[in-house]
């Protein structure tokens, strides 16, 4: 089957092609891949319980002027939020609302998907994440280990 029967009815001439599971998450990082291309930049930040798994994306469009206009959170409890095609069908909607010319995406997971000082009193670690304690959210490295985000 080539690209353009994916999910064609055989009902005939006009059906509407349906995108397949994946075709959001590829066009997300396409769109990527393209480096900056202008004002606006949609930033995507990941973020989870440890270096593996992705629970939290976080969006924000900067304008020209280097002010956030806009911000979105998605979170997923079931699966690594990075391929879940609903919520990158999500983005690529509120990219395209925001006629993001760019789009710059972090490499690896930043940090504990948890809100200090909203989900946890600030100036604390986060309970939930004990992965991250003491860790480098950049690198991943933790004082008492070597592992990094490689």
């Amino acid at each position: 089957m080539n690209r353009n029967q994916r999910g064609k009815s055989n009902s005939g001439f006009g059906q509407r092609v349906q995108p397949d599971e994946q075709h959001f998450t590829r066009k997300l990082k396409a769109k990527a891949a393209q480096g900056v291309q202008g004002y606006p930049i949609a930033t995507i930040a990941y973020y989870g319980p440890d270096l593996d798994l992705a629970t939290k994306v976080t969006l924000g469009i900067v304008q020209k002027d280097q002010q956030v206009s806009d911000m979105r959170r998605w979170v997923s409890d079931l699966s690594d939020i990075r391929l879940d095609h609903a919520t990158n069908r999500a983005i690529m909607k509120f990219l395209e609302q925001h006629h993001a010319k760019s789009v710059v995406v972090s490499e690896g997971i930043l940090g504990c998907p948890h809100e200090e000082g909203i989900d946890y009193p600030k100036g604390e670690s986060c309970p939930q994440c004990l992965f991250w304690v003491n860790r480098n959210r950049w690198t991943g490295e933790s004082p008492h280990s070597s592992r990094s985000m490689d």
